[in-house]
């Protein structure tokens, strides 16, 4: 079986200190693509089912040259496998994403990463929309594939993690409003509230159908509070301050939060849904990879960049 393989592997620090968006995704995905091990087999292994109209970068082969002549309209032969994916990304901009113990903060990454897998999928001319929400949705662009799209895309993205507390219950609902067609909603937060303020709402996705993926970005330094000398803390949520000595808080807050990523991950099991951790000092195109693997995307790709080629 075809298989994709990481071809950068660039450093986040490097990369998110690009300052143009698209020029991060454009870098990440053609490594990915350069990556993309091509099947012997040419051509498509799947029965011929309708037509559909010529697009730009289509491959010729597949153009019928007597519906042309009759019609004088480009049709290329659809394939049983060419289905299209319809994707929703809901991005965490509440303000406890704005914590970066790097030059940048789990927004800066995550942002960088809806951008890329958005790409993705729209060079592949999947649909593609994203869902922006803290307490509940603030921003909301249709799945769609279209000239100009990508741009709506970004300077939605182009926009900072400013919102308060986390409340993910409400923005759930919303997306369920919001998508009433089957489609892959990929939730982009770092999950740090506690599930059973939203496990109900989740499973309702699930309920009408959607394949739900659980993205949480974390800090390196959220996973072992390896934060150097004793010093006080703004809660980023709700203000709250507090002097902390990690040394001695360390233990009793690797106990938490071990025991919410257990509450967290038992909840996702229970709900069927498929839990990625990203921790932000690993390359976006690893993790790019890894969100591919699943549903069949990769396989998808090599089928995509087999007919463009």
């Amino acid at each position: 079986m075809p298989s994709l393989q990481p071809k950068t592997g660039i450093d986040p620090q490097a990369l998110l200190a690009i300052r143009d968006m698209e020029l991060r995704a454009r870098v990440v995905v053609e490594g990915l693509w350069a990556g993309l091990h091509r099947s012997p087999l040419e051509g498509f292994s799947v029965e011929f089912t309708e037509y559909r109209q010529y697009s730009p970068g289509d491959d010729l082969r597949y153009l019928d040259w007597k519906a042309l002549a009759r019609t004088d309209r480009e049709y290329i032969k659809k394939f049983e496998d060419e289905t299209n994916l319809r994707c929703l990304i809901v991005l965490d901009t509440s303000r406890s994403m704005s914590f970066g113990s790097r030059d940048y903060s789990k927004s800066d990454y995550a942002r960088t990463l809806a951008a890329t897998f958005g790409y993705f999928l729209l060079q592949q001319r999947d649909v593609v929309g994203l869902a922006l929400f803290d307490s509940k949705i603030r921003d909301y662009l249709p799945a769609r594939w279209r000239p100009g799209h990508f741009k709506r895309l970004l300077a939605m993205l182009d926009r900072k993690a400013e919102g308060r507390e986390t409340k993910p219950a409400e923005a759930l609902k919303q997306t369920a409003l919001l998508s009433p067609k089957r489609s892959l909603i990929l939730v982009v937060s770092d999950f740090l509230s506690p599930p059973e303020e939203w496990k109900k709402e989740m499973g309702q996705l699930i309920v009408a159908g959607h394949d739900v993926r659980a993205l949480q970005i974390l800090d390196p330094a959220e996973r072992d509070l390896e934060f150097g000398q004793a010093a006080e803390w703004e809660d980023l949520e709700n203000g709250n301050r507090i002097y902390i000595d990690p040394e001695l808080a360390r233990q009793n807050y690797l106990s938490k939060f071990n025991a919410h990523q257990e509450k967290l991950k038992k909840t996702l099991e229970e709900l069927g849904i498929r839990h990625q951790i990203v921790r932000t000092d690993l390359p976006l195109d690893f993790a790019l990879l890894e969100m591919m693997r699943q549903r069949g995307i990769a396989t998808r790709a090599q089928t995509a960049r087999r007919k463009a080629g």
